[in-house]
């Protein structure tokens, strides 16, 4: 596997990188932004330093609780689940059934909390839960986001197969003429923040259009776009490049292909869409078609946020 060095944890060449992607945009140009306190230029410097995040004490959409990241008290069952056992659901029967052990004392306690020093022991096998993995992936167009594909197109999967021997997924998706920033994990917790309604991740994204975008669109943006299946809202839009037909936009929250959609119900079709940060992570020194594994303080500012 050719490798090549990012300065931030090791990049592995995964697919044949059509271009040095990740390079800066051009500065910008007639900027319009959503209010006067927040003046930060979205040209290709400032996209790569933004990681800025919703309040969590804002009134969200309703969901399932955040996940917890305490890793000095894990839930037996979910541990079981961790290491590949089983589900959380059949784990609850093992325990039930007395075939699990913790230190050597039988446990059939729903609910039991173990200590990352604990011994866990299942039919007398010691189990030892799978390694966390964090996998960024610079997206090149082509490939479809999705763990295998009935009708044989290649998949994002195959880009990162030799990342780890651990099995990891993507969080969120990009549809396949997208590019840019694609994170896969293996912890579902971590998966289950970042796609949660209260969390709202940012992405931040350039945008190229079949024709000029006007400025009296802009503020329609700001202020939101019916879709069949609720408002979308932009954070922020700005004119990059000094083009009336290239855009760099922010949105927070995950539902599919949002991006495209919006421009479309504007009566414009994006020709080009890249997403060059994602919850805080940007592509710097990471080409396209490559990948990186996230740096022990990159992984503690996802779980922190």
């Amino acid at each position: 596997m050719n490798t090549k060095s990012t300065g931030r944890g090791k990049t592995s060449r995964t697919g044949k990188p059509k271009s040095a992607a990740g390079k800066p945009a051009a500065k910008a140009k007639n900027p319009v932004k959503k209010s006067a306190s927040d003046n930060q230029k979205l040209t290709g410097k400032a996209l790569k330093a933004k990681s800025k995040y919703v309040d969590f004490k804002d009134k969200q959409k309703k969901g399932d609780p955040l996940p917890s990241f305490n890793e000095n008290a894990v839930r037996l069952n979910k541990y079981l689940s961790n290491a590949g056992i089983c589900s959380r659901r059949e784990a609850d029967v093992l325990i039930a059934t007395g075939v699990v052990s913790v230190n050597g004392e039988i446990i059939t306690e729903l609910g039991y909390k173990i200590g990352p020093t604990d011994v866990i022991k299942y039919d007398g096998e010691t189990i030892r839960a799978e390694v966390k993995r964090y996998v960024l992936l610079n997206k090149p167009k082509g490939f479809i986001t999705s763990s295998d594909d009935p009708y044989g197109r290649k998949t994002v999967m195959s880009l990162v197969k030799k990342a780890c021997k651990e099995r990891v997924y993507p969080i969120g998706r990009l549809d396949k003429e997208t590019t840019g920033l694609l994170l896969f994990t293996n912890d579902g917790d971590m998966a289950k923040k970042l796609t949660h309604p209260k969390h709202r991740a940012s992405q931040l994204f350039d945008v190229e259009l079949n024709k000029p975008f006007s400025v009296e669109d802009v503020e329609k943006l700001l202020k939101g776009i019916d879709l069949e299946d609720g408002t979308s809202r932009f954070e922020q839009v700005e004119f990059v490049k000094g083009s009336p037909r290239e855009l760099g936009v922010e949105v927070k929250g995950g539902k599919n292909q949002i991006v495209r959609r919006t421009f479309e119900a504007l009566g414009y079709e994006v020709v080009k869409l890249d997403r060059v940060s994602f919850a805080g992570l940007t592509k710097k020194d990471l080409p396209r078609g490559y990948y990186r594994h996230l740096t022990e303080k990159e992984v503690a500012f996802l779980k922190m946020s």
